[in-house]
């Protein structure tokens, strides 16, 4: 779909990546990874066609549409939430008004007979056709349930979208992109500002979204659960595996390890030569060795080895003195706005030790209970308690604008550190990537992850015994995000975490506090005990709701229509999930077929790519064979998939 040749980008002439190359298939769910700068953010850019590379080429065929989303957009605050969101059916629109017009013209024309009157009907019937297949006929109920479920209500859908936070409007933006199911979607940290919910309701968009994914995301989980194939930018180059993300993990560490020892033997070669050179460069007798020696150092091309994965660095950050048993305590505390009610009787005991997350979705009050504990807020009800001997440190989510912007990033980590840690500053900076000369940077020069990574070291080195971090990983990238969870789970006091992120929070909180419909309920356990307890509820209510609803609309019948009745919605069913099933084999062995079809191609042309497979008419006619096969599996995918799909519906 999306063909990449020998992409290069410079600036400055210092080179971000060079010879990049890959292909973008129909299907194709790909991660896009690599270090903050490697240059992830600028290769969607290129892709989207909104930035020029150096040089190389991007190409794609006419009729393959491209949706993306950055991580930072310009918002208009001009019309409400559904209008903003129907902009995406603005082209549908186009072409219902195109049709009216066309079928207006053949009425009023009566020149039946004529080429030129037979052609319009021809394009007005392509036109139609082509409508319905892309608007169907519930594109309004579709808008509806994209913006339900990336955790809008109803009512929120005629409010102005002046009234929502920038994360709620990167929302909207994100509907609208989904709604006009583009061919190929590239999307730049798409779940920073989505809760567990909405993020669980997109892995399931994507994974039955018929086009093609690239993404950028530091959601470890997110990237497991919807991507099967991962691109890595490092030192320049682009390295491609056709696996997800934790299986691409273990290669890349194989790949370092090759590297290494590649690397190794390349310098014992140079030493060995260079010392050859030494030795007998003013002998006349070995002239010509010495010369040919120093012609093959100079085609020597120097091995790269990818950067060192410094967040494997273990901190220590010590707590201050002991607090009491129980840090907080809340016994009937109630929240509200005028008429608006954020929570009401929150009763919770957070022991000592305890590391617990709150969860639930944007605006159902988490933040606000934190300011409660924090007393920012005082005019709550109920009573809040803080523990003997409590010192909070507390990460809000603007607490990047709170540092001095006239020092550098050592100093502001120096100001802050006490103690032996102040020996480890730089291997601190070192692991959340302010490394050598990144140090000596003054702060109001940094973006804004980086001073969200900034704020977040100074926090962990104050002497406190009670952290309240709220969304602490919006900005972190994965190997920052492993030395923040080592750094919370090893400290000695008391933490809570506002957090969506589920593998930060997975092995990290005992304890979830889940935030929703104005209460606040207590679930023992991980983030992942939580997750599947709540989805056993809500499989139990479907269940419920088919049980004991449908019966009570029904009218009164006898009890032997009703089992006659009975008997048949069980044979229907029986047969719907018989069909279903079948469906799914079929869908599962087409992927299946694809997955081997494509590795026996591939193989093929690595061997046809040798000066022997090159000449090999054989390797060529298998190749034919093989593409024609996998053409015709990829329609039969295509076929199954769509039947799948309406029967679902």
């Amino acid at each position: 779909m999306i063909s990449a040749d020998c992409l290069k980008v410079e600036f400055n002439s210092t080179p971000l990546f060079s010879d990049v190359s890959f292909v973008i298939n129909k299907r194709d769910r790909i991660a896009l990874v690599g270090k903050n700068g490697a240059g992830k953010s600028t290769l969607l850019k290129i892709l989207a066609g909104l930035q020029t590379p150096t040089s190389g080429t991007v190409s794609k065929p006419k009729d393959c549409s491209v949706g993306y989303l950055p991580q930072v957009m310009k918002l208009t605050d001009e019309r409400t939430v559904r209008q903003e969101a129907e902009l995406a059916f603005e082209g549908i629109r186009q072409m219902q008004s195109e049709v009216e017009r066309m079928n207006m013209e053949l009425a009023e024309r009566t020149d039946y007979e004529s080429e030129a009157y037979q052609k319009l009907i021809d394009q007005c019937t392509h036109l139609q056709e082509h409508l319905q297949m892309v608007a169907g006929a519930g594109y309004e109920a579709e808008l509806e349930r994209t913006l339900m479920g990336l955790g809008f209500l109803r009512s929120d859908f005629d409010r102005p979208t002046s009234e929502f936070s920038g994360g709620w409007r990167m929302r909207i933006e994100l509907a609208k992109l989904l709604l006009q199911k583009p061919d190929v979607l590239l999307l730049d940290e798409p779940t920073n500002h989505l809760d567990i919910e909405s993020i669980q309701w997109f892995e399931t968009f994507l994974a039955q979204s018929s086009g093609a994914v690239m993404l950028v995301s530091h959601d470890r989980a997110f990237l497991n659960n919807v991507c099967t194939r991962t691109m890595e930018l490092s030192v320049g180059k682009l390295y491609d595996y056709k696996v997800g993300y934790d299986a691409f993990m273990k290669l890349r560490e194989e790949r370092r390890e090759q590297q290494l020892r590649a690397y190794e033997n390349q310098q014992k070669m140079i030493q060995d030569t260079t010392d050859f050179i030494e030795r007998f460069r003013y002998k006349a007798t070995k002239a010509v060795q010495v010369q040919s020696r120093i012609k093959q150092l100079e085609k020597v091309v120097p091995i790269e080895i990818d950067e060192v994965d410094n967040s494997r660095l273990r901190l220590k950050f010590t707590c201050s003195d002991r607090s009491g048993s129980y840090p907080v305590i809340c016994e009937d505390v109630g929240k509200a706005y005028g008429d608006h009610v954020v929570f009401h009787d929150v009763n919770l005991t957070i022991n000592r030790g305890e590391k617990v997350a709150f969860v639930g979705k944007n605006g159902e009050g988490k933040t606000t209970l934190v300011k409660c504990i924090m007393q920012q807020i005082h005019d709550y009800t109920g009573k809040l308690m803080l523990g003997h001997n409590v010192k909070i440190g507390y990460f809000a989510q603007n607490q990047a604008q709170l540092l001095d912007e006239n020092i550098t990033v050592f100093d502001t980590i120096d100001h802050a550190a006490v103690g032996d840690i102040r020996l480890k500053i730089r291997d601190i900076l070192g692991a959340f990537m302010f490394g050598g000369e990144a140090s000596d940077k003054k702060v109001k020069v940094l973006s804004g992850g980086e001073r969200t990574r900034l704020a977040m070291i100074k926090l962990l080195l104050e002497p406190v015994n009670f952290l309240i971090l709220d969304e602490p990983t919006n900005h972190l990238d994965m190997r920052s995000k492993d030395v923040l969870k080592d750094a919370i789970r090893d400290f000695d006091g008391t933490a809570i975490v506002v957090s969506h992120d589920r593998d930060f929070l997975d092995g990290l909180v005992t304890k979830v506090y889940e935030f929703g419909g104005g209460k606040v309920k207590e679930h023992l356990g991980g983030i992942y005990d939580f997750l599947q307890n709540k989805a056993a509820q809500v499989d139990q209510l479907e269940r419920l709701d088919v049980l004991f609803t449908k019966p009570l609309e029904a009218p009164v019948i006898t009890a032997d229509k009703q089992k006659s009745e009975g008997a048949l919605f069980y044979k229907e069913q029986k047969e719907y999930n018989k069909k279903i099933k079948r469906l799914e084999k079929q869908v599962s062995d087409c992927e299946q077929s694809i997955t081997e079809l494509e590795a026996a191609i591939s193989i093929l042309e690595a061997q046809m790519a040798t000066p022997d497979g090159a000449s090999d008419m054989s390797l060529y006619e298998k190749h034919g064979k093989l593409k024609r096969k996998l053409d015709e599996v990829v329609e039969d995918w295509e076929r199954v998939s769509d039947e799948l799909e309406i029967i679902r519906q």
